[in-house]
């Protein structure tokens, strides 16, 4: 990974921007808002560290909630609005990221998307029928088709198209030090107390003593919030993942992405010298020592699970780890102001888009603090406007 310059916080700042987090969130948005403004990041462990390692990075515009259900909670018109943003971020992501000449293994997979407990082959051919309506390219595989082509005994799947697999810790680097560059200034280990939120601007207080006052904040930390900030909708879900020996022979056809249609899912993708990474067994907790302790049992399941979709893999776990990760009912974030906090913003439950969602936060980030509205905004807001039919 590459060098990311950063010193510790030994005494009072001023800056126009404070990014709490240098996770891949706080790295997308410090990096769009470092042309503009004085940008300050802070992290109290470190840049790269938390949740972001620990990305499977499988990046998708295919949203955790599938459209046709999305619709059902939002209104149709919003749900497919939510859709397509999520598909251009994807699109913008992969852009500006060759822009900035990050090398982040970045490369495109197609996506087959497995009946399950969620959606049947019926639904699936449903939602085929919605992605499409919404401008949304996807193909629907009955059962015959998917065995023929994928050698996958399932009742039904989606293909879709032109998702992205990278290395999440150099991502997060290219972005962190493309706003350095442009200088903005990264403090670690620098731990974020206590907020002063008013109308002339944002006084932070970090432990040890350092105070920083910027005109505005943002809380870009990742599952680990402030209780400041409303999570009435959020909830912390953990996630184990393994990965095993490279073996390129014996990997599934077309080297897609793959994930199913239930609760929970597993989900799965292959990396460049042929291992595959595999994750799942999700549950709705947060204690990190639990999780931990839960490894063994869970990495074996995944294994398991594994071998009876591709009998061929060695699913032995050569890696195995843990995770945790913000999600919603709707599968959509909350980005944009902290109500009741003038001048503060946040972005938090990414669920299984989280790349995605960082650069969608980003673009509302960016522009909310340069004036300029973004389109989508209030799809994202902490108090979101009604669902309409």
């Amino acid at each position: 990974m590459p060098r990311i310059p950063f010193v510790p916080l030994r005494g009072d700042i001023v800056t126009d921007v404070l990014v709490v987090g240098a996770g891949v969130s706080g790295a997308l948005v410090a990096e769009a808002l470092s042309g503009e403004h004085r940008v300050t990041i802070v992290d109290r462990r470190g840049p790269v560290l938390g949740s972001t390692p620990a990305s499977t990075a499988l990046v998708e515009y295919e949203i955790d909630t599938p459209l046709t259900l999305l619709a059902e909670k939002i209104g149709r018109e919003k749900a497919e609005q939510a859709w397509r943003r999520s598909y251009l971020a994807l699109h913008a992501l992969a852009a500006r990221t060759r822009d900035l000449g990050i090398r982040a293994d970045l490369r495109r997979a197609d996506n087959l998307y497995l009946a399950g407990n969620v959606l049947d082959a019926d639904g699936l051919a449903r939602e085929a029928a919605a992605r499409r309506r919404a401008g949304i390219e996807t193909k629907f595989l009955p059962r015959r088709a998917l065995k023929e082509r994928f050698g996958i005994a399932r009742p039904a799947a989606l293909l879709a198209y032109d998702d992205v697999a990278l290395d999440p810790r150099r991502l997060t680097a290219g972005y962190l030090n493309a706003a350095i560059g442009r200088g903005a200034r990264l403090f670690a280990p620098a731990d974020v107390t206590d907020v002063e939120a008013g109308s002339g601007g944002v006084v932070a207080r970090t432990a040890g003593g350092p105070v920083i006052r910027c005109k505005a904040l943002l809380f870009a930390t990742g599952y680990e919030m402030p209780h400041s900030v409303p999570q009435r909708r959020h909830q912390v879900i953990s996630t184990w993942a393994i990965a095993t020996r490279p073996q390129p022979r014996n990997l599934w056809p077309e080297d897609c992405f793959i994930w199913e249609a239930a609760d929970p899912y597993l989900y799965l993708r292959s990396t460049p010298d042929g291992r595959v990474i595999c994750g799942g067994e999700d549950e709705e907790f947060s204690d990190d020592a639990a999780r931990d302790a839960l490894i063994p049992k869970k990495t074996a399941a995944i294994a398991r699970k594994l071998g009876r979709m591709f009998p061929q893999l060695d699913t032995t776990p050569e890696f195995a780890w843990a995770g945790a990760f913000g999600s919603t009912a709707t599968g959509l974030p909350s980005i944009g102001a902290v109500p009741g906090m003038p001048n503060c913003h946040a972005v938090l439950g990414f669920g299984g888009n989280g790349i995605t969602y960082a650069r969608i936060a980003a673009d509302v980030i960016a522009g909310a603090l340069s004036g300029r509205h973004d389109p989508d905004a209030d799809l994202y807001a902490f108090k979101r406007t009604r669902a309409t039919r």
